[in-house]
């Protein structure tokens, strides 16, 4: 029986094993590119998150937390927001697509008009808006007086009636966005599903029931939990509308924390947070379940 004699070369080469992967130029220039990210990631996101977390640890925070009378109304308040806000602003969403879907010149110029809410920045807009609602030189009561000789409502300085201004303020600065996201969800059906219902003399409300709401109710859906989300951290509509007032009864659960940094209480603000975290996760997982389909 004969034998093959290998090179000693080979033979080493066979001894040590496969070859080790070098990596590549791209591999390592993308991780010095983005090695600045994970940095600024860990710096400005984990560590102040964990050490948030790790104030909240203590249980006396929680139940100072809870003894505050302006919690238990914030939660009510957020609650509120979510439901109400959030629903109303998806639904008019959802209508406003279907206008601005229609192919005319006037449209487009209106649509020009209707994003700009949204494009501009919140802080002028929003204060803008607060010296507006003013009772005494505000002008939306100004020309309420000269339309009808009576003082107007104090729109600020009532519970429910400034937190439904906060809520439409909300809708206002964000429905357009969500409006586009619509417009983008009606534009990838087909048309042909139209043309054919129309042949066979479906009416419109026909048309979106069997067609339209068929084919956005996934994209509807996952849109609303997601505002839902994002909103649990906006405070920019309750904060710079009515700082919380009158009497700290509009605050939700965002612009609470805030006011506890502001009081020097870093412990209820956090707990305020992990607080949220059951409205939040819930949101978050049932979101990522949905998409994971």
């Amino acid at each position: 029986m004969s034998t093959i004699a290998l090179p000693q070369s080979e033979l080493t080469a066979a001894a040590a094993g496969p070859p080790r992967r070098r990596w590549s130029p791209w591999k390592v220039w993308g991780l010095l590119l983005l090695a600045p990210y994970v940095v600024v990631f860990l710096v400005f996101v984990v560590y102040p998150v964990g050490y948030g977390l790790w104030l909240a640890r203590h249980p006396e925070s929680y139940v100072q937390l809870f003894d505050d009378p302006i919690f238990a109304g914030s939660v009510v308040n957020t609650l509120v927001f979510l439901i109400v806000a959030i629903n109303l602003k998806m639904i008019a969403a959802l209508l406003l697509s279907g206008f601005f879907v229609t192919a005319r010149p006037w449209i487009k110029w209106l649509s020009v008009l209707f994003i700009l809410p949204w494009a501009v920045p919140s802080i002028p807009t929003i204060l803008s808006l607060r010296f507006m609602l003013n009772p005494e030189w505000g002008v939306v009561n100004q020309i309420i007086f000269k339309l009808t000789a009576e003082d107007g409502p104090n729109w600020l300085n009532d519970h429910w009636l400034a937190l439904s201004m906060a809520m439409l303020v909300h809708i206002w600065k964000s429905l357009p966005f969500w409006t586009m996201i619509m417009i983008a969800g009606r534009l990838a059906i087909a048309k042909e599903l139209y043309e054919a219902a129309s042949v066979d003399g479906a009416s419109g409300w026909q048309q979106f029931k069997f067609i339209t709401w068929p084919s956005m109710a996934t994209l509807y859906l996952t849109s609303t939990i997601l505002s839902m989300i994002w909103t649990l951290g906006d405070f920019n509509s309750v904060y710079l509308l009515t700082g919380g007032g009158p009497a700290d009864l509009t605050h939700i659960l965002a612009t609470l924390g805030i006011r506890y940094l502001r009081l020097d209480q870093v412990d209820l603000a956090m707990a305020t947070i992990v607080c949220a975290m059951p409205l939040v996760l819930p949101l978050v997982y049932f979101m990522m379940k949905r998409l994971s389909r």
